[in-house]
């Protein structure tokens, strides 16, 4: 079998700050692209000073940015010096994918935008990742995920009626929007292949955020209903949430009638299935507080760990609660190697641990294949490659356009 992987001999120019943008280009690296990052002189990515580990903030290599960032390469350019706009031009003639979150008209007002970019490669994919798109009123209002977590109305649904609005524990709205891009440029990849074209992409974080909310949306176009916060519980269906134990939370969630019925007969509680209140999935939705007490009580003699395997066996979805750390050592993801380290990075000086996709791929597996580089690192190679002599790359850095 052969080992190509999915997006050998595609390069990408990779413009982009923080975690949107960076996360979206990563997910190409991983599947083989050739990502060079373009990143400011001196400072480059913000998240390079972005983390928990201060004194990796202070070299430069921000555990935010270590996250999503491996399997790159690292130049620098000063845009908007002239040599430097230069330099961008000639990497674009030599490219296949850019990606920017820059504000919508920073890259025009610099010279860089798309239809001045596609001059010098007819065939460049551009994606450009921003709070709002390219139109409408809210096209120039600042955007980080936050705000676009209220504004999306996902922290309206999030926590229950006395927390509501929530925000969630991490930056979905980021995370939505890189993985968004990534497919779209795949696809218009794909589209090239057949037309011979590239294209503009433009993915709005809000509009990414409402396609990841799905069934919420759903329900209040078709059905009319106004979503409503929840906590813990799956507004779909009874029993399916969060319960106490002897021992620790568990989720389960007996969505279908043979789940609730095994369910009932695992916790010793066959009588449940009968009682009127819950013997269907609505009743039991209408009736959600008494059929929580009811489990409670039962699932209180056991552990959740108990429980759950339990459950599993009889074919119940159901699993603990678990912190970070729990699942990062769990079986399973060790099983899937999710998780790549790397040994005494440089910049780092230390053992650095990332993740990798959502998927195995045979043929490819999706794996960065070097470290998170550091700043600069591969700028005198990459503009070797583009016929800059060392006598030029020297004048760059005098002039300070690298």
């Amino acid at each position: 079998m052969t080992t190509t992987k999915a997006l050998a001999g595609i390069r990408v120019l990779d413009l982009t700050n923080v975690l949107a943008g960076p996360l979206c280009a990563y997910q190409l690296a991983l599947m083989g692209a050739e990502v060079i990052k373009v990143e400011t002189p001196n400072s480059g990515d913000i998240a390079r000073q972005l983390g928990n580990d201060r004194a990796l903030n202070a070299k430069l290599m921000g555990s935010s940015f270590l996250a999503q960032n491996a399997g790159k390469k690292s130049i620098t350019a000063n845009l908007k010096s002239p040599q430097g706009k230069e330099l961008l031009q000639r990497l674009v003639a030599s490219a296949d994918v850019l990606v920017e979150n820059f504000r919508p008209g920073v890259m025009e007002r610099l010279g860089l935008g798309y239809e001045e970019l596609r001059k010098h490669n007819p065939k460049l994919v551009y994606c450009a990742i921003t709070g709002f798109g390219q139109e409408g009123p809210m096209r120039d209002a600042p955007a980080y995920d936050q705000i676009i977590q209220g504004l999306s109305g996902m922290m309206s649904v999030t926590g229950d009626t006395q927390s509501a609005p929530l925000r969630a524990g991490y930056p979905v709205a980021d995370t939505v929007s890189g993985m968004v891009g990534a497919f779209a440029i795949c696809a218009t990849l794909f589209r090239r292949n057949a037309t011979g074209e590239g294209g503009f992409i433009d993915v709005s974080m809000l509009d990414s955020a409402l396609v990841a909310m799905g069934w919420v949306v759903s329900n209040y176009l078709i059905a009319g209903t106004e979503p409503q916060p929840h906590g813990n519980d799956n507004f779909t269906a009874a029993p399916s949430g969060t319960f106490r134990t002897g021992s620790g939370p568990l989720n389960i969630a007996a969505n279908k009638q043979d789940q609730f019925e095994a369910l009932t007969r695992v916790i010793g509680r066959p009588d449940i299935a009968l009682d009127p209140r819950f013997a269907e999935r609505e009743s039991r939705k209408q009736h959600r507080v008494a059929l929580t007490q009811e489990i409670e009580a039962a699932l209180a003699t056991r552990s959740a760990s108990e429980w759950e395997q339990l459950l599993v066996r009889a074919g119940v979805p159901a699993g603990r609660v678990l912190n970070m750390p729990d699942v990062l050592r769990s079986e399973q993801l060790k099983l899937r190697e999710f998780v790549q380290t790397f040994d005494n990075v440089p910049g780092a000086e230390r053992e650095v641990r990332v993740g990798r996709t959502g998927f195995k791929l045979s043929g490819g597996e999706p794996r960065a294949e070097t470290p998170p580089p550091v700043l600069g690192a591969h700028t005198d190679e990459i503009l070797g490659g583009l016929g800059y002599t060392e006598s030029q790359i020297a004048e760059l850095r005098e002039n300070k356009a690298i």
